[in-house]
């Protein structure tokens, strides 16, 4: 058997090509020629009304004679398989294809039908993307892109988007930012993934961030987070919680994490502000033990009754890694995050993200540059701010009017509320939610397994339901509601 590679033209462009591998079988070429191009057919890889080259052409690609070539199409036009007409060449006849076997039976599963709403905390309104703005920044960023924007370029990100989000984030956050220290990464859990390769293997240089085997961990989180850094190698511990927010005093009895993540800003999904005091503890004890804080800021800027907190970051740039993203700002799909290292493990970073990802879409880098050095960045997110305040207020509304019982905290920001229930009752709310076709999380959804249970509670995220479907979500989630 032998292998032979050639170039086929693809719909009825003259200039366009697809790569096609067929396997000439047997020791007659005609006839191989003829099965490989049935099995071609046969199994789509030429679709109905696919223009073959020229005999003499496919002769050349093949090394064998054009004879050959031609007695071959000759033979599968009078079989059906291809059509040949003056002028517009040898092309796959448009013929029924043939019946497949049926699959073997399988043993059905559950079938589980996509809910009519979705109150599912950790998304933004999709329906508000900026589309028009971002399409200007996008057709602006790449007429005025550098040649060398489209190679592999700096592991660490676009220069012009690390300047950008320097100032921004100095501006809006205050994040101390240069942007040597900024490495963009393609999303939030991309950037824990190298942190954690960072930390379990230990920078080679001096500074903060020793060679780590654990790391303290909120009460409440997301898992998909805490998996990115057991799959690094490092253990978890978790901190205590109570209504002041993460107990960050318990990092002193805590002999072997040598990094803190918190959420300091905006607590998720519980929804607290860490305060000061507990603020200065967590950093106190990263200068004391030589341990690093990993910040996540994912919707710092979204707090409606008074001017966002600053970030942590700012109290001690040498000791706290921030992590910021446009997942929550503008929309998950553009896998667009930063982080702002200390110095000492600028090099580190870069290096991990080198190994794994050179470029992290260097076109959307470049549009997101120069949708925040326009200013439409800023308008986006105070437009989104009042939406989701007013979103916010009607849930609020919705509950004191339609069930009074229900307590509702963490609504200071962000885009999700905790809605406490009844002892005992959490599950059943959720069960009952997926009858009527909501999709809610509850709060044990989000609790560490090693730290006490919580209370019954519903997290619910008001930010995702479109303007047409906001209003059914409601009702149905005051329908389900003791």
């Amino acid at each position: 058997m032998t292998k032979e590679r050639a170039t086929f033209p693809s719909g009825t462009g003259a200039d366009l090509h697809v790569d096609l591998r067929i396997e000439l079988r047997g020791t007659g070429l005609r006839s191989g020629l003829m099965d490989a191009l049935r099995d071609a057919v046969r199994s789509g890889r030429l679709a109905p009304g696919t223009r073959l080259p020229s005999s003499r052409t496919l002769a050349a690609d093949l090394g064998v004679a054009r004879n050959t070539v031609a007695d071959a199409y000759a033979e599968l036009v009078t079989e059906g398989w291809l059509t040949a007409r003056q002028g517009s060449g040898t092309r796959v006849a448009r013929r029924t294809a043939p019946r497949r076997p049926a699959p073997s039976p399988q043993r059905p599963g559950p079938v589980r039908g996509r809910p009519a709403y979705s109150l599912v905390p950790g998304s933004p309104d999709l329906a508000s993307f900026p589309r028009t703005e971002w399409l200007k920044a996008a057709r602006r960023a790449i007429t005025a892109a550098p040649h060398e924007a489209f190679g592999y370029g700096d592991p660490r990100g676009r220069p012009e988007l690390r300047t950008v989000l320097a100032e921004y984030l100095a501006r809006a956050r205050g994040v101390y930012a240069d942007p040597d220290r900024v490495v963009i990464c393609s999303g939030y859990a991309h950037g824990l993934m190298l942190l954690g390769s960072v930390l379990r293997s230990g920078p080679r240089s001096s500074g903060p961030g020793r060679r780590v085997r654990e790391v303290a961990v909120e009460a409440y989180g997301l898992d998909l987070h805490w998996k990115r850094l057991t799959d690094a190698g490092l253990r978890l511990s978790a901190l205590g919680f109570d209504e002041r927010g993460t107990r960050t005093g318990d990092l002193a009895a805590l002999d072997g994490a040598g990094a803190v993540l918190l959420t300091p800003a905006h607590q998720f999904p519980m929804g607290v502000a860490l305060p000061p005091d507990r603020r200065t503890a967590a950093v106190d004890w990263a200068c004391a033990t030589g341990g690093l804080v990993l910040e996540d800021d994912y919707d710092g800027e979204f707090r409606y009754d008074r001017q966002p907190i600053g970030a942590l970051q700012g109290l001690d740039p040498e000791r706290v890694v921030y992590l910021g993203t446009a997942s929550k700002s503008l929309a998950p799909g553009l896998r667009l995050a930063w982080m702002v290292v200390p110095e000492a493990l600028v090099g580190e970073v870069a290096a991990a993200k080198g190994e794994s990802d050179w470029a992290s879409g260097a076109l959307d880098q470049l549009t997101l540059a120069e949708f925040i050095s326009s200013g439409a960045y800023d308008r986006h997110v105070r437009a989104m701010r009042l939406r989701y305040r007013r979103r916010r207020d009607e849930l609020v509304g919705a509950l004191a009017e339609r069930a009074p019982g229900i307590r509702v905290s963490g609504i200071a920001a962000g885009m999700h509320a905790v809605l406490e229930l009844p002892p005992g009752t959490e599950r059943a709310v959720v069960r009952a939610a997926a009858w009527q076709g909501l999709a809610v999380e509850g709060l044990g959804r989000f609790h560490h397994p090693s730290t006490p249970p919580g209370p019954d509670a519903l997290v619910v995220g008001y930010g995702t339901p479109a303007d047409s479907a906001w209003s059914g979500a409601l009702d149905a989630l005051c329908r389900v509601l003791p």
